[in-house]
């Protein structure tokens, strides 16, 4: 193993080792005892902690391979118009909902999402609990098996360590923490991983700059391609041409922003903070780091591709070569010398904490939906709370070995299941979000509606009528978005209006 390699090493394994240690500290501390504490911490996240926790959850390895690999090969228009959707979607998602979610589902004892669906319209029967815990899971578990795959192909593509080893380590990891420490611990590691991503971001961004050549170097390569730095064209890589930017595929690249309203994994975060009147103060750190963020992802991918210019870089023609491109640099940065590769490390730790931040979120949700709302509040099973936690703990590990099936393969294609996994959320569950928190009228048969027509249009438009292109080769969330709204419209209207204890609670709460 070389000096570079050996400080990689060591920043990495001193990183898994804090997360753990994250996890066995909370759960000394008590704070994974109940049910409350284990899915919300006690509803005793600060508004840092909130802010930082929610968006690297939703920041998986997309943000620095995804979205840098996109700019590299077509320039600045289709992942900047993502970027700018997913910005206002988390601004939008902490002005009109994290308040009044948090509020609402201290109302009605509401500990999870499906919970808080079940519970506002009084189903009885968890009807639609059962369904959002199912939603839950299809999603949910391929989404953790591209976090487990995306770590596995780090650790081999760097030590040449067999794949299938790799992952299952670092699976073993996140569900150690997880399953310790609970919501706290994973809130807490979440918050570690957002710093790294950043100190990730910003060193790439000096670092690439100098083996590009410099700015200027940089600028010049990337105005010499057709269409680069366009808003309204995209770059074609392989024949140096532009292509136009239409203004549906922009609407339709916007729609990415929508899912936000429907994330299970963020929308607990609202609903686990201290206090009400600090979530201004959170919005504001969530939406100036996502910005940033983005930025300066975008930004590496257009640095890349000066560095390939210039031979630092081999010049990337897919997009599986050009999602490297931030392991590639720091690989670079490595060959400086021993302390300079612990900082490479560091760099490439920031991966691991896109990945692991997402997988250790998902996990705990899809434990609460099936511990929680499929066997105890759906089956009726009858638990004690240290039954209850057994059950979620063991929830969390059979979730995670599913998951570590299907990442089995290393040529495997989980990771396009990333955007549809986001699709489906924010169509079945994000429309009965926003109509459970903000029209009195809608019951329990349109947000039924809503829910399963949400995600069967998701599957419909993907399938059947995505694949006709032209006008259909929108990207399906944003039609299944507008069909779901209808439906919880229409069938909310042609049914039984709410009981007044439902009209009563709903006026009860604050803005």
């Amino acid at each position: 193993m070389s000096t570079g390699q050996t400080g990689i090493l060591i920043s990495i394994i001193a990183y898994l080792a804090v997360m753990v240690y994250v996890g066995f500290y909370f759960s000394k501390k008590g704070s994974s005892d109940s049910t409350d504490d284990f899915y919300l911490g006690g509803r005793k996240l600060g508004p840092f902690v909130t802010a930082m926790s929610a968006e690297a959850s939703d920041m998986s390895s997309w943000l620095l391979m995804g979205l840098p690999g996109v700019a590299y090969l077509t320039g600045i228009s289709d992942a900047g118009w993502t970027a700018i959707g997913l910005a206002a979607g988390t601004y939008l998602n902490w002005l009109i909902v994290a308040k009044r979610l948090r509020n609402y589902s201290i109302a009605c004892h509401a500990i999870t999402i499906p919970d808080f669906f079940s519970k506002r319209y009084r189903d009885k029967k968890n009807i639609l609990m059962c369904i959002a815990a199912i939603v839950i899971l299809i999603f949910f578990i391929p989404y953790t098996a591209s976090g487990f795959k995306a770590i596995g192909t780090l650790f081999s593509s760097l030590f040449s360590v067999e794949y299938h080893v790799a992952m299952v380590i670092g699976a073993i990891v996140v569900v150690g923490y997880t399953v310790m420490g609970g919501f706290m611990a994973v809130s807490t590691t979440d918050l570690i991983q957002s710093i790294v991503m950043s100190i990730s971001l910003v060193v790439i961004v000096f670092f690439g700059i100098h083996v590009a050549g410099g700015w200027d170097a940089v600028v010049t390569n990337a105005t010499s391609l057709a269409g680069y730095l366009s808003m309204t064209q995209i770059h074609n890589m392989a024949d140096n041409t532009a292509s136009p930017y239409s203004f549906l595929t922009i609407c339709s690249t916007l729609a990415w922003g929508l899912g936000y309203f429907g994330m299970p994994h963020i929308l607990l975060r609202f609903m686990a903070i201290e206090d009400e009147n600090k979530l201004s103060l959170s919005r504001r750190i969530a939406s100036v780091w996502v910005v940033i963020s983005m930025f300066v992802a975008i930004l590496i991918g257009i640095i890349g591709y000066g560095a390939s210019v210039a031979g630092s870089l081999p010049m990337f023609a897919s997009s599986s070569e050009s999602e490297t491109v931030i392991i590639r640099l720091a690989g670079l940065l490595a060959q400086n010398g021993f302390l300079v590769s612990i900082v490479a490390g560091i760099v490439l730790a920031g991966i691991l904490a896109c990945t692991m931040s997402t997988a250790d979120s998902q996990l705990l949700t899809a434990a609460s939906g099936v511990s929680q709302n499929l066997l105890q509040d759906f089956l009726k099973i009858k638990m004690s709370t240290q039954a209850s936690m057994r059950a979620a703990r063991l929830t969390v590990v059979g979730i995670a070995l599913i998951a570590m099936v299907l990442a089995w393969n290393p040529d495997s294609s989980v990771f396009t299941i990333v955007s549809f996994a986001w699709a489906g959320f924010g169509a079945s569950f994000g429309p009965v979000v926003l109509f459970a928190l903000f029209w009195r009228r809608s019951n329990l048969q349109g947000a039924l509606a809503g829910m399963i027509s949400g995600g069967i249009m998701v599957f419909v438009w993907k399938y059947l009528i995505k694949p006709m292109g032209g006008v259909w080769g929108i990207y399906e969330l944003f039609p299944a978005f507008i069909v779901a709204s209808v439906m919880i419209i229409i069938v909310s209207l042609s049914t039984k209006a709410p009981s007044e204890e439902i009209c009563a609670e709903f006026d009860s709460i604050g803005k």
